[in-house]
């Protein structure tokens, strides 16, 4: 289902009627729902509507942000991409701080190539949910084949310190549904129902996961507005909304045309 909807139509009160809906007259286990939104914020807001509709707190459930979901997931399977359970996630000044010592040990010149622009093109990698392997150097300049060596060894590095950047959380997690079907199985058949709000403002790395996980019980509960991307600067992809009845067959498409 895909729920197009714009500002003040009540996107977010349909999921949470959704997600109350299928607790109290499904007697659906909160462990077998994923609700992924955008922000810790928002994901608390979620949580409040729904315990106050059903009377009660669900616990265990899986509702959460892409990074926060994604990392509890890798936990479990950090092993299968050469960090153990116990790994440490960087902020932004760490990253930058770990490039800028890469650029020195690799001779590149910080005023020729500012370390800021080299983690916006590794993070827009990542964003699309490729790895150094996966990136196709043909379309780069020599700066960007550089940069691309760099972003290996940035990798490298981070596993050695047992680390991940925020876009590690669901790069590593695709990596594992690729290389592991068993894996995917698991999480596949786990969680019945899934539910996504602000779908407009996915990236593509965002968007492989919840497709890749949809496969199992192909309940995609989806809310958007597709006349809206505010994110588009951190690597939002706005297509995926508009290829969604193409990506899901028999979707059903609901406009919420009146706002408040």
């Amino acid at each position: 289902v895909l729920v197009l909807a714009g500002a003040g139509t009540g996107k977010t009160r349909v999921l949470t009627t959704r997600l109350a809906y299928l607790l109290a007259h499904h007697h659906v286990s909160p462990h077998q729902i994923l609700a992924v939104t955008f922000t810790n914020k928002a994901a608390l807001e979620m949580r409040e509507r729904v315990a106050h509709l059903v009377g009660r707190s669900p616990e265990g459930w899986w509702l959460g942000t892409f990074h926060a979901l994604a990392a509890r997931m890798l936990r479990r399977h950090a092993a299968l991409v050469g960090l153990s359970d116990s790994f440490t996630i960087l902020d932004a000044d760490d990253q930058l701080r770990l490039v800028k010592q890469l650029m020195e040990l690799g001779g590149l010149d910080a005023q020729d190539t500012p370390p800021k622009m080299v983690l916006g093109l590794i993070q827009k990698w990542k964003d699309r949910g490729e790895e150094p392997d996966r990136v196709n150097p043909a379309g780069l300049r020599e700066d960007g084949v550089r940069i691309l060596r760099l972003y290996a060894r940035y990798q490298e590095r981070l596993r050695e310190l047992n680390a991940c950047d925020f876009g590690d959380l669901l790069l590593h997690m695709l990596t594992i549904f690729r290389q592991n079907p068993d894996v995917l199985g698991g999480w596949q058949q786990r969680f019945h129902y899934m539910l996504v709000d602000e779908y407009q403002d996915t990236n593509l790395a965002q968007y492989l996961w919840l497709r890749l996980l949809a496969q199992g019980h192909r309940n995609l509960c989806c809310v958007g507005d597709d006349d809206q991307s505010i994110y588009g600067w951190r690597g939002a992809e706005v297509g995926n909304i508009l290829r969604f009845e193409r990506d899901f067959p028999g979707a059903q498409v609901v406009r919420l045309e009146q706002n408040y």
